[in-house]
């Protein structure tokens, strides 16, 4: 009788152990989740944190690479597959590396410059903490010696003194994590007065505290007779009531100089002036926003880049007017003078006027003077109080000429794609193809009045003597249509 034989059913096969995870992504969190506990204790400063992680995030990855380095050797010696980085790994080591450019490049940002530029006066989280100091100085000023008066930032403000000694108020603002740091930059950023001969020099010293913020505006009190020269790179500046010359130097801010028995320099750097009552010369150089002159008894310079409107009144010397764009000189100005970047509008201008522009609508009123006018882009509209010599070149925009209807002159006029209208019979005129032409002398002859166009109308009319021209907040006359000029310029 045979015997079964039970055969033991096959062995499982053999599964090899799985690899243990890996520690590098923990490691890398709990030194991350350190340096966060040490900022929320207030054991580092959240500035010091941001320090550390912008110059040494790398030292991340590395620790990162050493964990896995030392893992891998284990491995390979149990005979086991060591642990691969995974998808957490991966985003872990993407946010690492992106966080970490992001603030590499944020740390070579001037955040105090940019601070400036937004004009930032309050406490805003990731500047820190502002802490605010004053103090008061005070010396003898002797007669003839001039003041110098430097700012890397904050503003300047120079008044009269009632006897012969400088005061000086500071009103100092310091951003800081801790008011102990605030205190020792405080002791390191004391304004420093030093004489050398006639000249009293004040130095702001906010860079004494190194790349700390620290803004420090001065309120100067001297004698009225003392010559000023005055900057600042961050800061407004205000001089009221002086008569001595005045140099000032001011970068992005607003100078206000009033009641000036002398003569003003002012270098500016996207900042904006207003002037007024100044009884000698007046130059203006640099790039600047808003501009008011008013009340001049000498000349008046503009020479730079003008960026939003220029406003002049009551200059009773010549008045030059350099840019890029424009390029105007006129003898003196009794009315105002308005100009932007698209317009440009003179009432009471007496002495000759030049001017050469584009881009630009122009309304000059009661003129009573020679003018010889250049522009391209623009209508052109004079309004004649006594006729003088006129010379205007104009193109893709029309002219308009008004002259008393009494006044004697001659005119020689042409328009290429353009006609020619008239309120004088006196005047010839003649068309051919795309060329107008006007000639002859009105009331028995006088000035010469040249007219050219090209690309638009002229009209020659009749019209009263302007003996005011409307107020500047007032509407402006009517112009004549001109086709679409070019994009704006952003230059006066």
């Amino acid at each position: 009788m045979a015997t079964s034989v039970q055969v033991p059913p096959p062995a499982p096969p053999a599964v090899p152990p799985r690899p243990p995870r890996s520690l590098a992504g923990p490691v890398v969190l709990i030194a991350i989740g350190i340096l966060f506990l040490l900022g929320n204790m207030g054991l580092v400063s959240w500035h010091d944190l941001g320090y550390w992680f912008s110059h040494y995030w790398p030292l991340l990855l590395i620790l990162w690479g050493v964990v896995k380095l030392v893992e891998y050797r284990r491995a390979s010696r149990a005979g086991v597959r060591a642990a691969g980085i995974g998808a957490g790994g991966v985003i872990l080591i993407v946010f690492l590396v992106v966080a970490g450019l992001l603030a590499s490049e944020a740390y070579r940002v001037n955040w105090d410059e940019l601070r400036d530029q937004m004009h930032i006066q309050g406490e805003v989280p990731w500047f820190g903490h502002t802490y605010t100091y004053t103090d008061e100085l005070q010396q003898e000023f002797p007669p003839g010696v001039s003041l110098h008066v430097s700012n890397e930032r904050g503003a300047i403000s120079v008044s009269a003194s009632e006897d012969n000694r400088m005061h000086v108020s500071v009103h100092k603002r310091i951003n800081a994590e801790r008011q102990q740091d605030a205190d020792n930059w405080n002791q390191s950023t004391r304004p420093q007065v030093t004489r050398s001969g006639q000249i009293l020099t004040i130095d702001a010293n906010t860079s004494g505290a190194g790349a700390h913020w620290v803004s420090t505006n001065l309120d100067i009190s001297v004698p009225r007779k003392a010559a000023l020269i005055l900057s600042t790179r961050h800061g407004d500046i205000s001089i009221m009531g002086r008569n001595g010359n005045l140099e000032v130097s001011d970068q992005d801010g607003d100078v206000s100089v009033s009641d000036l028995n002398g003569s003003l320099i002012l270098n500016v750097e996207r900042s904006s002036a207003r002037i007024s009552k100044v009884s000698s010369d007046v130059t203006i150089r640099g790039r600047a926003n808003d501009v008011s002159v008013e009340d001049v008894k000498g000349t008046l310079t503009l020479d730079g880049d003008f960026m939003e409107s220029v406003k002049l009144s009551r200059i009773q010397k010549p008045v030059s007017f350099k840019t890029s764009r424009t390029d105007l000189d006129l003898g003196r100005l009794d009315g105002y003078l308005n100009l932007d970047s698209g317009d440009l509008e003179a009432n009471g201008v007496s002495g000759s006027l030049r001017l050469h522009t584009r881009s630009k609508d122009i309304m000059l009123n009661g003129v009573t003077s020679d003018v010889h006018l250049q522009n391209e882009n623009g209508a052109v509209e004079i309004h004649l109080n006594r006729a003088g010599n006129l010379e205007v070149t104009n193109s893709r925009g029309d002219i308009r000429i008004f002259v008393p209807e009494k006044a004697g002159f001659q005119v020689d006029a042409q328009a290429r794609d353009g006609e020619i209208q008239s309120d004088f019979s006196a005047l010839k005129i003649t068309s051919s193809d795309d060329r107008a032409a006007a000639s002859g002398a009105v009331n028995g002859g006088g000035p010469h009045m040249i007219l050219n166009n090209e690309h638009g109308t002229i009209e020659i009319r009749a019209g009263a003597a302007v003996a005011e021209g409307p107020s500047p907040g007032q509407p402006k006359a009517p112009k004549a249509p001109s086709p679409p000029p070019p994009p704006l310029e952003t230059e006066n």
